[in-house]
């Protein structure tokens, strides 16, 4: 009964039509760091991850940082965070909540490339963590040196 709902445009019109066209753009489309390049853009050099394991690992002997999304949506609110790193794997309304209240904070977010089991690895814990939200680097250059490669 629900595929005769589904309806796809004619085979001659794929290619001119205006949705199927916006599909087809969608394809060539690349997502890194949040930033969208287009087929045939230069996407910058990325960190490496071993380099942002080591750094947030001196933020967690060194400085402050805060576990979780809870606590880190309550220290946005206070206005106390300098950068949040969010794992892969985040749900996306949990990571949609933290861009909105990032962007009205305007404190640094970096989109982890790896898992919240590589994420709670580097900070040197033996759970997954969704996110960690930076209070103060400490001895790291963490904020500097991730500062260029994120939208916010």
């Amino acid at each position: 009964f629900f595929f005769l709902m589904i309806r796809r445009p004619p085979r001659s019109t794929l290619d001119r039509s205006s949705a199927a066209s916006d599909v087809y753009k969608r394809q060539y489309q690349r997502r890194v760091h949040g930033i969208i390049y287009k087929k045939g853009e230069e996407m910058p050099k990325k960190i490496a991850t071993e380099n942002i394991n080591a750094k947030l690992g001196i933020v967690m002997r060194s400085g402050k940082a805060l576990l979780g999304h809870s606590q880190t949506l309550k220290a946005i609110r206070k206005g106390a965070v300098k950068m949040v790193i969010v794992s892969s794997n985040c749900p996306n309304l949990r990571k949609s909540m933290l861009e909105y209240y990032c962007m009205l904070s305007k404190t640094q977010i970096y989109h982890y490339m790896g898992t919240n089991t590589d994420l709670g690895a580097a900070c040197g814990r033996y759970h997954r963590v969704a996110c960690v939200s930076i209070l103060d680097a400490g001895d790291s250059d963490i904020l500097t040196a991730i500062s260029g490669q994120t939208l916010n």
